[in-house]
């Protein structure tokens, strides 16, 4: 089942992101972000490769740059001006494919 659409904002927005450790909301609220940093690029890579597989699964892709073993992310759902479910469930993704690759752990 998809990810509901709809803008969360107040105290729904707070509480689903208090459930996403690691990721903040921009300062206009209508994104998330997180940067992941990673051993390597091949690790880099790889953790990209993976999201881009389940975004496209769940027809919701990311802005994202790459520097060497750096991801950065910006996640919103621009038809709705903002957070939406989408959004938490890309990051969710994110998180689990970063498990076990990020430098230092």
């Amino acid at each position: 089942m998809a990810p509901e659409r709809k803008k969360l904002e107040g105290a729904a927005l707070a509480a689903a992101m208090a459930a996403h450790p690691g990721w903040t909301t921009t300062a206009d609220g209508l994104a998330i972000e997180r940067r992941f940093v990673f051993r390597g690029f091949g690790e880099a890579f790889a953790f990209m490769t993976e999201i881009a597989l389940a975004a496209e699964r769940l027809d919701h892709h990311p802005d994202w740059t790459n520097v060497w073993n750096r991801v950065d992310l910006r996640l919103t759902t621009h038809d709705r001006g903002g957070i939406t479910a989408f959004d938490l469930a890309l990051a969710e993704a994110c998180d689990r494919a970063a498990a076990g690759r990020l430098k230092g752990v």
